[in-house]
């Protein structure tokens, strides 16, 4: 069996919702699916945690994007050994997206054409989450 798409899962520590705010508005990322800790059947969360996100599925152009909170006490550690890359057609579409999502987060390597013949930059949203912005330059 080969794999047929491959999907980030992104981990937070209560703030899920507020990342998936930041998606839609920046990404135009839409909630496919999304259960709360007080959607499991027989589970009784603690009042604080009854709204996290237990999971989300989110479709971001023809990708999909998982999010969750983990489970309340769960150690969370924010890193960079995750990227996000996002691959786009029109560059003047992703210089819009990538300033969205950059907004209160920080710019690794400002998008700029690269040797390998694309428009290419690196980010770190206002999460922790680590993206690479992709789109290759017409020939010609």
């Amino acid at each position: 069996m080969s794999i047929k798409q491959l999907n980030p899962y992104l981990n937070f520590d209560g703030t899920a919702d507020k990342a998936i705010k930041l998606y839609e508005r920046a990404l135009g990322a839409k909630i496919e699916h999304l259960q709360r800790f007080s959607d499991s059947p027989g589970s009784k969360p603690a009042p604080e945690n009854a709204n996290r996100v237990m999971h989300a599925l989110l479709r971001v152009g023809a990708g999909v994007v998982m999010i969750s909170d983990g489970q309340p006490g769960t150690p969370h550690v924010v890193g960079n050994n995750v990227h996000i890359c996002l691959d786009f057609d029109d560059p003047a579409e992703m210089s819009g997206k990538f300033d969205a999502l950059a907004a209160g987060g920080k710019v690794t390597m400002p998008l700029q054409d690269t040797f390998w013949g694309a428009r290419f930059g690196m980010l770190t949203d206002a999460f922790g989450i680590s993206w690479m912005f992709n789109s290759e330059l017409k020939k010609g």
